[in-house]
């Protein structure tokens, strides 16, 4: 893939239109949804019309072959140079696509990610090579959306792809770093950068291995985290998903050693997959692997039984309905019975070197919707960890405008069974709260310091001021670590 390719291609793409809301206008809704459901045939129908964008959705998205002349209208000088790169195939008067160019989008531009193609359009043969390059993918976009944006000095992307996390940083990283195994992925990643016109450092190999002795201000992984005995053969193991070590050994390594290469302040943050034990929760396990020095959030968003999850990642290779589906769908789950494995969790793991004697590890689980992007959220959850434990009766503190407070009970009742207090953003989270902790997140407003609410709500209430105050004062730090109060 020749990078020299790459401003030519950009200039055609956006000659065409070949947007996010170019493409979207094209299709339609209908047409939209239904691609999004591997079916092209909705698709097919609404670009018949020959306009430059329509004939790089059919060549490029829809995956069929479009007229020499037509493609050569829509990507003018460059038919034949894109064949040549490997970009294209070219036979006597039809052109078909050999990968994707997808149109991708942040709120600030336009983007384009070139990747291999999507297999399985329309039910077609869904198998693909070990050393096959994932494009835009839903656990991409997760991380995308998990991933602090805060400007850094320097960020590595571990395990790029097709490098769109790379895109992502590049945009408000000063130096970035992205590294993969997978020379196809790395020669993806570095035309992708061509072509969207930013500088990545694209380096092979394993793990922390080429940023070996370099630290930063942020990293970003999605690592090849799915959960199987670890034993592949030489043409079975998909390099995008599959780390060739058996469990979730892959997370475990990344995480105990990412904190060697965070910078003072610097972020890691890892899309991941874990085992649940029989027997042992989730978050006993997890916090094994938590360094001592840093402070951690980890946030379990979905579990799977074992047979869902064998049977989701074997459909993804390609082997749902081959003849030895039933032998390979009995191995894998075989092997999670005999390793004591219950579930599989599915989540985030965010780490936060904040040179500070004390740290906080908060391991929650959260199946529930959250605001997207959660970034803005991790980050205010990483200063409220820093400032919750100082929080005392002199501090003033401010209830965050969109928590609310909710009343449960029988109607026309004076006082309700249950009062709930509610975020609408971020995390969203909930807490039951008593008479007492509603007042107090009531009165904060900034005015009054925490002691002077506390007493004042003692007093309303005939409590004893003192006692009132040794209870409470741990509940206002966790309403402010928790993010329902901050200080004023």
């Amino acid at each position: 893939m020749d990078a020299a390719l790459a401003p030519s291609l950009r200039a055609a793409l956006v000659a065409a239109g070949f947007t996010v809301d170019g493409v979207a206008e094209v299709l339609g809704p209908r047409a939209h949804d239904a691609l999004l459901r591997n079916e092209t045939a909705p698709g097919l129908a609404r670009t018949r019309g020959g306009s430059p964008v329509e004939v790089l959705v059919r060549l490029f998205l829809l995956q069929t072959s479009v007229p020499l002349a037509d493609a050569e209208r829509a990507l003018p000088g460059l038919v034949d140079r894109l064949a040549v790169a490997g970009l294209l195939d070219q036979s006597v008067g039809e052109v078909v696509a050999r990968l994707d160019c997808r149109p991708y989008a942040t709120e600030e531009e336009d983007l384009w990610v070139v990747s291999d193609l999507t297999p399985g359009l329309d039910g077609g043969p869904q198998r693909v090579g070990p050393d096959h390059v994932l494009g835009i993918s839903p656990a991409s976009t997760s991380l995308a959306q998990l991933t602090l944006r805060e400007e850094v000095g320097s960020a590595l992307d571990l395990g790029t792809g097709c490098g769109v996390q790379a895109l992502h940083l590049a945009r408000h990283a000063g130096r970035v770093v992205a590294t993969d195994v997978n020379a196809r992925a790395l020669a993806v990643a570095r035309f992708n950068a061509a072509l969207n016109e930013v500088e990545v450092d694209v380096r092979d190999g394993s793990f922390f291995a080429p940023v070996r002795g370099e630290r930063f201000d942020l990293v970003a992984t999605n690592p090849p985290f799915v959960i199987s005995p670890g034993r592949f053969g030489r043409d079975e193991r998909l390099v995008y998903r599959d780390s060739g070590l058996p469990g979730d050994e892959v997370v475990e390594h990344v995480v105990r050693r990412a904190p060697d290469h965070l910078a003072p302040g610097g972020w890691c943050q890892v899309l991941a997959n874990w085992v649940v034990e029989r027997g042992r929760s989730w978050d006993d396990r997890l916090a094994g692997w938590l360094p001592a020095e840093h402070d951690a959030l980890v946030v379990q968003r979905e579990v799977l039984d074992p047979a869902a999850y064998v049977e989701l990642w074997l459909k993804d290779a390609g082997r749902h309905g081959a003849p030895d589906y039933l032998e390979r769908y009995d191995t894998w789950l075989s092997w999670f019975d005999d390793q004591g494995i219950e579930a599989v969790g599915f989540g985030w793991v965010n780490l936060h070197h904040t040179g500070e004697a004390a740290v906080r590890h908060d391991l929650l689980s959260w199946p529930y919707d959250v605001e997207q992007p959660i970034a803005e959220a991790v980050g205010q959850w990483g200063r409220a960890a820093r400032v919750a434990d100082g929080v005392g009766p002199g501090d003033h503190l401010v209830v965050r405008p969109d928590v609310v407070q909710e009343t449960h009970g029988p109607v026309g009742v004076a006082d309700p069974e249950t009062i709930v207090l509610r975020q609408q953003r971020g995390f969203r989270r909930a807490r039951t709260a008593d008479t007492v902790e509603a007042a107090l997140v009531g009165a904060c407003d900034g005015d009054l310091p925490l002691g002077a609410i506390l007493d004042a709500v003692a007093q309303l209430l005939d409590a004893d001021p003192e006692q009132t105050r040794a209870t409470y004062l741990p509940v206002a730090r966790d309403l402010v670590a928790e993010g329902f109060l901050s200080p004023s």
